[in-house]
Order: C-alpha cells, then structure tokens, then sequence
C-alpha cells in the first residue's frame, strides 16, 4: 500500500505541476481577467478527473465514468503535449535573453509574443493529440520469423499471436475492441499469448468483452499472464475475466505446447508492492518447470532482462513500456527500460521481444508509438 500511496503523491505532483503551468501561461495573457477563476476551477477539475472516473465506476455510473475517461484522458494528453511544445518556446526566449546579456545586445525582439507561445503550443498539442487519437486504432502487425533445432521439422511452422497492454475497460471495448480483435483474428494464430494488463481499472459489465476474446479459439490454446495493472484492478476479478476470455493463466508455471513448446510464465512483481507476503515464484523456479531440450518461451510483463537469470528460455517476449505511447514521454521510459522496444540479442543468444502494446493506457492516443501485435513464426532450422 506504501507503494500506492508514493504513486499518487508523485501524480499528483507531476500532473498538478502541467496544470499549474498551464494556468501561469494563461494568466500571462489576461493577468486581471476575472474569469482566472474559472479557469482554476476547470483546471482543478481536470487534475482529478482520474479520480472521479474511478469512484465513478466504483459506484456503477458506467455513462459518468465513460464520459470523464474521454474528457479527461484526452485532456491529458493535450495538456503534456502544450505543456513540452510551451517549454520548448520557453526555452527559445531564454536562450536568446542568455545570448543578448552574454553579448550586450537586444535580441528579445526575435522571440515570439506572449500570444503566440500560448497559442503555438496549443494548436501543436491539439494536433498532435487527434493524430495520436487516429493512430491508436490502427493496429500494426509486426512479424518475426525465428528457426530453431528445437523445433522439429514435422512440426511445421508454427504462428504465435502476442498481444500486451490492451487495457481493456471503459475506453477499450465495444467497437474499439472488435477492430484490435479483428487483425488477430486475420493473423489466424495456431497459438495466442497475452504478455499482461490485458485489463484495467474496474471490471465490471465485462462479459461482452471476455466474450469476445474467448471467440478467438487458436488450435493450441491461449495464454497469459498478469501484469501491474491486473494487481490495479483486483487481482481476483482480473484472473476471473482473463480465464472467461478463454485465456490460461502461468503463474510460475510451465505449460507444453503440441509436445513442441514450452511455455513458462510468471507474475508481475508489482504484486510484491501491494502484499508483500504474497509467494511469488520466481523465474528460475518457473523455467525449471519446464521439460529441457525444447524450445522455450518465457512470457513475462516487464522487459527486465538480468544477465544472471538468462537461462533457460530461448525467446522472451514482454510488454509494459507502450513505447513511451505519447513521444515524447518515450524518452523517459527508454531510460527506465533500456530493452524499449522491438527485438533484442541477449548475451545467452535467446531473443527478447517488447511488444509495444495492443491497446491504450490513460490517453486513448499514441503518437509516434503505434498499437502492435507480434506475429512470430517458428520453425525448424533451414
């Protein structure tokens, strides 16, 4: 619980910290206008819009609680995105200011007006948030094609479908929901994985959506694990609607595919956060349940990748990242995780694969950072 309560202050800090600065640069314009009040109001409103969905679904005002998702989430997103391009014209009239004093002359007159640093901003943050808005339904296929002597050649090839991150909840389902399904559908997967968070926030008045997952029904199953956002939600009503979507959950356990694959799984550590005295196995425990001599796949939320624990598996594929699903918030999740996105060599040879998220967190928008299934191919060496 310490954990959630350290997460919240820092929200609140950062997310407040945007608004405030929103609010700085709208009264530069009209420092005596009386409708600063207002604005405050609205903007105060728009801090906790997260909140207020949440005890929203809490309650069961799904119209409410749908209505300040979209208002506020893409609120959010239009306020990070005025708020870097405001700091980047900022800093422009800063370097000249820096440059004029450092060489005595007056070059202020090149910077742009009061107006035109709130309104370049904004016109910037609002088109980049109804493109991002675009680009988060189309969903990208990424394919690889992996040959192993783990896999026999009478096995044929073998198609895996990886999905992560769909975050399905207020604003992924329904018809959102029924277009990302679709290209899964068109992957025609022999085998489909879900890499975690494949829910968020409240679940109830999800039967529709469990539904349309547990249509999906590939020839050698389906399978999942949790992530942080399963622990978010509730775990117990999170394993409840992964399992009604037809998906079997690895929790520190091994699962043999066709007698060709082995597939091991383990739980988010998040959940160490909010019950420390939780057992949670452990990677090495988990692979060590698998038959050796096959061809191994460890599915696992977070794309850590300790040079100590490489063994065992020979592909790994994760999620967590979204490939910062904002740019330019990408630059700070690249740094929180140097294995970002795409396709990584780990030192014992084995592959890892950061898919870059199927679905949205918060913002239903993700610029320069667009929505991904993986379609993986295994088959026999040439």
């Amino acid at each position: 619980m310490a954990g959630m309560f350290f997460f919240f202050i820092t929200f609140l800090f950062l997310y407040g910290g945007l608004h405030f600065y929103f609010f700085l640069k709208i009264r530069a314009l009209a420092p005596d206008s009386p409708w600063l009040g207002l604005v405050a109001l609205g903007l105060c409103l728009g801090l906790f819009a997260p909140f207020l969905l949440r005890a929203a679904e809490r309650y069961g005002l799904e119209a409410l609680a749908a209505f300040l998702s979209w208002v506020g989430y893409l609120w959010m997103a239009v306020l990070f995105l005025f708020c870097v391009a405001a700091l980047l014209t900022d800093l422009y009239r800063f370097s000249l200011w820096l440059a004029g004093a450092a060489f005595r002359v007056e070059l202020l007159a090149l910077a742009p007006s009061a107006w035109m640093r709130f309104c370049l901003p904004l016109v910037v943050a609002l088109a980049a948030t109804a493109y991002g808005s675009y680009e988060a339904c189309r969903v990208r296929v990424e394919r690889l094609q992996i040959h192993s002597a783990k896999i026999p050649r009478e096995a044929g090839p073998i198609r895996i479908v990886q999905i992560s991150d769909v975050h399905v909840g207020v604003l992924v389902k329904g018809a959102r929901l029924t277009a990302l399904l679709r290209e899964v559908h068109r992957a025609e997967p022999d085998l489909l994985v879900s890499t975690g968070d494949l829910v968020d926030g409240q679940l109830d008045s999800m039967a529709e959506a469990a539904a349309q997952f547990a249509a999906i029904r590939p020839r050698l199953g389906k399978y999942a694990v949790t992530g942080n956002h399963e622990y978010y939600a509730g775990l117990d009503e999170a394993l409840a609607f992964t399992k009604a979507a037809g998906f079997t959950l690895l929790r520190g356990e091994a699962a043999t595919v066709a007698g060709v694959i082995e597939l091991v799984g383990v739980d988010d550590p998040t959940i160490r956060a909010l019950n420390a005295s939780t057992p949670l196995a452990t990677e090495q425990e988990a692979i060590s349940r698998a038959a050796a001599g096959r061809f191994t796949i460890l599915l696992k939320h977070q794309p850590h990748a300790k040079e100590d624990l490489l063994a065992g598996f020979d592909l790994q594929l994760s999620g967590h990242t979204h490939r910062g699903q904002i740019f330019p918030f990408s630059l700070a999740t690249r740094l929180a995780f140097p294995y970002h996105s795409g396709s990584y060599q780990l030192p014992n040879g084995a592959l890892l694969h950061v898919n870059r998220g199927t679905g949205t967190w918060g913002p239903p928008v993700r610029f320069l950072a667009p929505p991904e299934i993986t379609v993986i191919e295994l088959l026999a060496s040439p």
